[in-house]
Parts: C-alpha cells; sequence; structure tokens
C-alpha cells in the first residue's frame, strides 16, 4: 500500500510541478507532500498491529521496531572502575589505571503462546592480551516454562548451575570480584553449552545440568560431557521470588560437578570433580555468608579444598559496608588467600558507587595490593 501510495503522490507531484511556474507553487507542493508522507507513516502504523513493538517516541514522531514476536526487552549492565594496584610497579610506586571491566548487552524476545517462553542473547566486552576489545557471546539460549511440574529448562550457551544463583543470593558485588569458586580456585565460568533444567518451589529450588564442560570462552575437544547441579532448601519459603537486599531469606544449598572439564589444547582439560555446600541469612539491615568447597579430582593447581565468607551491613537504605575472606589449600600445600573489605553507596537505581580495598596472597606473598573505585551500572 505504501508503495502505491508513494508511486501516485511521485506521479502527481511531478505533473504538477512540470506545470508549476513560480516559487509559490512550489512550496505548497512540497507542503502537501509532507502532509501525504504523514497520512502514508500513520496508515502503515495502524496496519501493523500484532508482533510490532512501539519504543520511546523521539519527538512527536513515534519509532516502530519490528519483530516477530509480541516483546522485546533490552538491558545493559556495566562495571566501570578505577585500580590502584603496588604490586608489579618496579620503582616503588602504584600502577593506576582505569577499566570497563564488563559491558553485557542483553535482548530476550517473549513468545505469544506462553509469555513465559523466551529466547535470550547476551553480548559481553572483553579486551584480550594485545589491548584489543572483542565481543562475545555470553548467554544464548532457548527457555522453556513449565517442561516438567515447577519446571522450566534452558537449552543453547545457559547459565551453569552455582554461580548466578551466589551472585543473586550470596554475593552482591561481581562488579568487583567474582564468586568464590569462579575467582580463588578458578574451578569453572558462569556459562556453557547445554541443558540447564531449573525447578522452583517455595522451599526447594534446583539446577540440574549436562554441559560440554570448557565453558563459553573455551573449545570443546569432544571428550565427554559435564553434569553440574544446584540443590537448595529455602527455610523461608522464598524459593519462587527473585530476591533483593530487603528480603528475608534463609537458604543451604549443595552443589557441584561431576564429569570433564575438555578444553581443547589446555592442560585444565580431564575429569573434573568439586562440591560445595553453602548457606546465607539476609534480611534489610544485614547479609551473613558461607561456604565450604573440595575438588578432588581437577588439575593439580585447581585440585584441594578451601572455604569463604562474606557479610554485609546496611546502616541505610542506600549505603552498604561489606567484607569478604576467601582461603583455599591446593594438595601440595599452596595456599591462596583473598581479603576485601568496601562500602557501596546506591545513587539510584540504575547506578551504584563502590570504593573497596582488594588483597590477594599466595604461599603469604602479596600478588595484588589495590584499592579500587567502580561503577555499576544497570539500564
Amino acid at each position: 500500500m505504501k508503495k502505491i501510495l508513494l508511486s501516485a503522490a511521485t506521479i502527481a507531484t511531478m505533473t504538477t510541478a512540470a506545470t508549476a511556474n513560480t516559487s509559490s507553487e512550489l512550496a505548497t507542493l512540497k507542503a502537501q507532500m509532507a502532509q501525504m508522507m504523514k497520512k502514508i507513516e500513520k496508515l502503515e502504523a495502524q496496519k501493523a498491529g500484532k508482533g510490532v513493538v512501539e519504543v520511546a517516541p523521539i519527538a512527536k514522531k513515534g519509532t516502530l521496531v519490528k519483530s516477530k514476536v509480541p516483546v522485546l526487552k533490552f538491558s545493559g549492565t556495566h562495571y566501570l572502575g578505577f585500580v590502584s594496584d603496588k604490586v608489579g610497579a618496579t620503582d616503588g610506586s602504584r600502577i593506576n589505571k582505569f577499566e570497563t571491566r564488563r559491558n553485557y548487552l542483553q535482548v530476550k524476545g517473549y513468545f505469544a503462546d506462553n509469555p513465559k517462553d523466551y529466547m535470550r542473547v547476551t553480548l559481553d566486552t572483553h579486551q584480550d592480551s594485545t589491548g584489543d576489545w572483542k565481543v562475545r557471546v555470553k548467554y544464548a539460549y532457548l527457555y522453556l516454562d513449565n517442561v516438567l511440574p515447577y519446571t522450566g529448562v534452558e537449552i543453547g550457551q545457559a547459565h551453569r548451575p552455582w554461580i548466578d544463583y551466589e551472585e543473586h543470593h550470596g554475593w552482591f558485588y561481581r562488579s568487583i570480584s567474582k564468586t568464590f569458586i569462579e575467582g580463588t580456585p578458578d574451578l569453572i565460568n558462569s556459562s556453557d553449552l547445554g541443558l540447564n533444567f531449573k525447578t522452583k518451589t517455595d522451599y526447594f529450588s534446583s539446577e540440574l545440568g549436562v554441559f560440554n564442560g570448557s565453558g563459553y570462552h573455551g573449545i570443546k575437544d569432544g571428550d565427554g560431557l559435564s553434569g553440574e547441579w544446584r540443590l537448595t532448601g529455602h527455610i523461608l519459603g522464598t524459593g519462587k521470588k527473585h530476591v533483593h537486599k530487603h528480603d528475608t531469606y534463609a537458604d543451604v544449598s549443595f552443589f557441584g560437578q561431576y564429569g570433564t572439564n575438555g578444553i581443547k589444547n589446555s592442560d585444565a582439560d580431564g575429569d573434573y570433580r568439586w562440591y560445595g555446600v553453602h548457606a546465607v541469612y539476609n534480611q534489610e539491615a544485614f547479609l551473613l555468608a558461607a561456604q565450604y568447597l573440595k575438588a578432588d579430582k581437577a588439575k593439580d593447581s585447581k585440585k584441594g579444598d578451601g572455604w569463604s565468607v562474606n557479610g554485609e551491613f546496611r546502616p541505610t537504605e542506600d549505603i552498604s559496608i561489606f567484607a569478604k575472606y576467601d582461603d583455599f589449600t591446593l594438595d601440595n600445600n599452596t595456599e591462596k588467600k583473598r581479603t576485601i573489605a568496601g562500602i557501596g553507596y546506591k545513587y539510584n537505581k540504575n547506578v551504584e558507587f563502590i570504593a573497596n580495598y582488594d588483597k590477594k596472597e599466595v604461599d603469604d606473598k602479596t600478588t595484588r595490593d589495590a584499592i579500587m573505585l567502580s561503577a555499576e551500572v544497570n539500564w
């Protein structure tokens, strides 16, 4: 319809323009053309119907995004910061640098048949050893709700069972530090290609997954798969909720991996078996969390056991004072420690500013002694 109208308008304009002898007549024609274009755009918007998502209007003119799903949800998360580290400087000074640690851009497309079913894609920036910035696919999975009673499934490059849970229940400061298992012993990362069945009830939730084992930035060598799990008891009945800092909850979890890491051409390739227990209690004023982790089958630089504890005190709604301590001892008696302490200020619902101290040690030798300033941005 739009093409027909445009063609007709063009022919009419050319015919009339051929007989126009004055500038006033040309000005009138331009005004008529502008009016006609507005009518065409209005007609197009009315005919678009289902499958068109209206985005925030620009000035007086709406912007339309066409999609085969009725709802599109865009979001982003950014970890921006400054670090001053005295380890590594040859002249006794500090190494000072600005950082953008993470830049996630995410889109979810929700389906019409079931509004809880969706496809998610999350992109993440990464700076390689040469300083070049690259983009990784962090998540790319199909989520289908209720494929089993109280259970949905992620298919594709999906969440692994443990890390996402801890980031949303026990450790809220991913912008300055990874969780214990991904940081100090460095056993796994947060996503991988596979299946993850997610069950939620009031007093029990779980994630049971089968994955390649190599993680989202490792190349699978085809040798074996990895079975991973999280089983959580929600003592106060909050298992179905997406909890926040102001909620009261108490959880106990058992989590682990049995299988292979399977990273091609890497000394990390091989059978992995580790497991842990975690407990957390949170209310509006404070949080307390602790965990124990044991890896009895892994590469030598990761095999061992250890523990981590972290706490948070919130004197006001916008201020949080927090601390975290990790201790992991390898089977060869190498001991890794990490101490974090800091304060966070919630500037608004989209931005939180954080100042903290971060110290890492290996066999009591300091490998990091840093002061960090950060901004976590969510939109």
